[in-house]
């Protein structure tokens, strides 16, 4: 039984097929998708999808790269939706300088509203960091955080893995930790703590070996549970249990 607990069904990269995507997933032992908002189009998308099918769970927020044409009514609405029965955290958010830092003191802002949230509602926080290691250090080190964190589609940054393991957060790896150049994702992978790694595809994207190139889904979750076992020299039936059951009780599913 598998749980992708980080996946973007709601992008337009499935409107030809999500129901036959969905069928196939399940008929590999995906058990539960958690669809991950990136504004609050998507974010209803996801409700409305785990309204409608229950192998889906959501997670509603703002990505640090959507912050641009927010504003406070972005955040209440994220809010009343955060609300809603199958909602199971929130995110994803975080902070990303890949492509610069026009919008650093509102990522930063949106980031403290979403830490706030999910810790009224008791709900998990799932982040999103992109060159941007040093300030969300800086930043979490100054604010009550939410009793469970995860830094999703994590890579091999020794320092925010030690970092990360001090803290307690959860860590998820995706089909980059399949990729033939990615020893420092497998090496961070290897040494983290195994009650605290989940796994996900981050669908459409990320395709794991040997699918790199081609759209992602949920169905090939096998593939990176499979290499996370590898790289931390476990038996893979055992390894994929603890995965899946990490995941559960991170999401409280």
């Amino acid at each position: 039984m598998y749980i992708d607990t980080h996946c973007h069904m709601d992008f337009p990269d499935f409107d030809q097929d999500r129901k036959e995507v969905v069928e196939n997933a399940a008929r590999n032992g995906v058990s539960y998708i958690i669809n991950i908002g990136i504004d609050t189009g998507s974010s209803s998308f996801s409700v409305e999808m785990a309204r409608e099918n229950s192998i889906f769970k959501a997670v509603v927020g703002i990505h640090p790269s959507e912050v641009g044409d927010a504003d406070s009514r972005t955040m209440k609405m994220i809010s009343k939706l955060a609300k809603e029965d199958n909602v199971v955290g929130i995110g994803e958010t975080g902070l990303d300088f890949h492509r610069g830092r026009e919008f650093e003191q509102k990522q930063k802002d949106f980031l403290l509203m979403h830490i706030q949230l999910a810790g009224f509602l008791g709900l998990p926080l799932v982040v999103h960091q992109r060159d941007s290691r040093d300030e969300i250090i800086g930043l979490f080190e100054k604010e009550k955080l939410p009793g469970k964190v995860v830094f999703h589609c994590f890579g091999g940054d020794p320092e925010l893995a030690a970092y990360c393991r001090d803290k307690g957060f959860y860590v998820s790896f995706t089909g980059i930790i399949t990729f033939g150049k990615a020893e420092d994702v497998r090496k961070s992978c290897s040494e983290y703590p195994g009650e605290r790694i989940m796994a996900e595809t981050d669908a459409p994207f990320l395709a794991p070996e040997p699918f790199r190139g081609k759209r992602n889904d949920p169905s090939k979750i096998s593939y990176v549970v499979e290499k996370i076992s590898e790289a931390r020299k476990e038996e893979p039936a055992i390894c994929g249990k603890r995965v899946f059951e990490n995941s559960r009780e991170f999401f409280k599913i």
